[in-house]
């Protein structure tokens, strides 16, 4: 049954339901059908008694100080989308590096990078360097696949590069995993897993994913020169309306961003803010910044404001949704049945870890990041965790596995959003095969991250 329950409610949201209702609607369903066949007596293993912890659970979420960053670190992206940070630092990056063969695409990285520790939203990102950069691209002779490839496996950078939405609820997901697992183990002082342990040791893995995505299109503008064509940095000015120096372009496009990254992650690297209290810091920096650039106007607060509230229900509903799937699940024995699956599988805990990358990243292909990170990670991770992985580890290692679904077709996220700025002389098949070398060069950083643990977890024990 707990087998049955989850392979239905992948059914259902492959129906194209609504995530939330899809997750609580089935847990429902099956909930009322295990009391049903109780009561006739049947020989169904569901407590019905569990379901009678809802109350508090919805209560835990309504009033979880972690989950506070959430609403704050999406207005921060949406302000920072909205006052067109990212133009300038694009037209600097684009004068700076597009005199060098593939230089378009390292700057597209670049300013990829810090816009996804400015706003930690993939969607924003990708649509931004979408309608910014893709146009100069493609007129400057690059391959349609290989500019395609890049903004998107940029814009999910946003997804590992901290302050990252998704580090922040699989942060918080971890949290009462990893506290579950050492109580099952007779720990009655549990140690924690915070948010900003996640951002510090994403930092690393991050940034080497960005240095892999750089060298890639090096050798790519090395081995076809044709497709990642330099560019005249003179007509390049002309063309960006820049006929002065860089400099001044640079800094004002560059300091912005920068500093923001340093009030939000320098206060949580340094100890002197949480990562909530971090977001509230972003947010108001943000604020600032769009007040700077003149681009702040009643109208736009309202958008914003919209958008950010919008989002946040979305999420604070799935929460509800997956909250009560995962009770059910757990009422009809799923963990006593994971935990027993991963204990006879080969390998040990090596076994169990490598199936469920593999699950995750299959579940990638027809499920967005918040339903595995809802659903999957409360059912896998406790048993994982039993076995003694280390929680940041395991963490980051779920955390770039889910990266992947942003470009994993035929539901990858970023390819739709990409797919909605992008001319229609771009066939959608082109923009499939230019993720493919990014998606293997994140299946790389994964099996790096299998290998040398130390990658995600040295800077935690740092600091």
């Amino acid at each position: 049954m707990p087998l049955f329950l989850f392979f239905t409610v992948c059914a259902v949201l492959m129906l194209g339901y609504p995530v939330a209702l899809s997750l609580a609607g089935t847990a429902l369903i099956f909930a009322g059908l295990g009391h049903l066949l109780v009561q006739m007596g049947m020989p169904v293993p569901f407590e019905t008694s569990m379901l009678g912890a809802m109350p508090n659970r919805l209560y835990g979420i309504m009033t979880n100080q972690t989950l506070l960053a959430v609403p704050l670190f999406v207005l921060m992206g949406v302000l920072l989308e909205k006052s067109r940070v990212a133009e300038t630092l694009l037209d600097a990056m684009a004068m700076l590096f597009g005199s060098l063969r593939g230089g378009l695409g390292i700057s597209v990285i670049l300013v990829g990078m810090l816009l996804a520790a400015s706003t930690g939203i993939v969607g924003a990102t990708v649509v931004t360097m979408g309608l910014l950069s893709l146009p100069t691209m493609l007129k400057r002779g690059y391959s349609p696949a290989l500019a395609t490839g890049t903004i998107c496996a940029t814009g999910t950078l946003g997804q590992i590069i901290p302050p990252s939405i998704a580090l922040v609820l699989l942060g918080d997901v971890l949290s009462n995993a990893y506290q579950r697992a050492q109580l099952a183990m007779g720990v009655w002082s549990p140690k924690t897993v915070s948010v900003g342990d996640l951002f510090v040791g994403a930092l690393i893995p991050g940034l080497l994913l960005v240095v892999a995505y750089v060298l890639y299109l090096l050798a790519v503008a090395w081995w076809k020169p044709e497709s990642a064509p330099p560019a005249d940095r003179e007509a390049l000015k002309q063309e960006l309306g820049h006929t002065g120096s860089i400099l001044p372009l640079l800094v004002k496009g560059l300091l912005p961003p920068v500093l923001l990254i340093v009030a939000v992650l320098g206060s949580i690297l340094g100890g002197f803010a949480t990562p909530t209290e971090a977001s509230a810091v972003g947010a108001m920096g943000a604020l600032l910044l769009a007040l700077a650039n003149r681009r702040l106007n009643l109208a736009m607060l309202r958008e914003v404001v919209h958008t950010t509230a919008k989002v946040t229900s979305m999420v604070f509903l799935i929460l509800i949704g997956a909250t009560l799937f995962s009770l059910v699940f757990r009422a009809y024995g799923g963990e006593e049945l994971v935990t027993h699956l991963f204990e006879s599988l080969p390998g040990g805990v090596v076994g169990a870890t490598l199936v469920v990358m593999l699950v995750i990243f299959l579940l990638g292909f027809i499920l967005d990041f918040i339903e595995i990170t809802f659903v999957v990670v409360p059912i896998v991770g406790p048993v994982l965790l039993m076995m003694g992985l280390d929680p940041i580890w395991l963490g980051i290692m779920i955390a770039v596995n889910l990266q992947t679904s942003f470009l994993t077709p035929p539901f990858g996220f970023a390819l739709f959003y990409l797919r909605g700025v992008t001319p229609e002389t771009v066939p959608t098949t082109a923009i499939y095969r230019g993720v493919i070398p990014f998606i293997v060069l994140q299946l790389c950083m994964l099996v790096a991250l299998a290998l040398f643990p130390g990658l995600a977890t040295w800077l935690p024990s740092l600091l």
